[in-house]
């Protein structure tokens, strides 16, 4: 993995502050993870990530499954995911879709251009 100076990062600064902010394009894209299996429907994301296994993994392990795009003006999140069997895919995708919106525009100021989602799996679990 590439040291923490040549990652990508987007600056969010303004004119009449102390300084400038600089997020981690990762960072955008754990947030994504986060919201994203936060949905119920949503299983994990896809190499089994799930909020359980964040604390034993780490979080650099969330952003798997998530790819951004960040430049000055947008952001666009591909996510992989896996569903849990018995929901309803377009409308679990649209919540996913709202509450990644969300997260990242609330938490980091950046405007969110797309989600674009791709079911990788169903889980069968669970006595199904």
């Amino acid at each position: 993995m590439a040291e923490a100076e040549s990652r990508n990062t987007h600056k969010v600064y303004e004119k009449d502050k102390i300084g400038e902010v600089q997020i981690a394009d990762e960072v955008v894209a754990i947030i994504a993870g986060l919201a994203a299996t936060e949905v119920e429907g949503v299983d994990s994301m896809a190499g089994n990530i799930t909020n359980e296994l964040v604390g034993k993994l780490g979080m650099k392990n969330l952003s798997k499954g998530v790819k951004v795009d960040v430049t000055e003006e947008h952001v666009s999140v591909d996510l992989s995911l896996n569903m849990k069997y018995g929901y309803n895919i377009p409308a679990v995708s649209e919540k996913v879709q709202d509450k990644v919106k969300s997260a990242i525009e609330n938490m980091t100021g950046l405007n969110v251009l797309d989600v674009n989602i791709k079911i990788a799996g169903v889980n069968m679990e669970e006595g199904h």
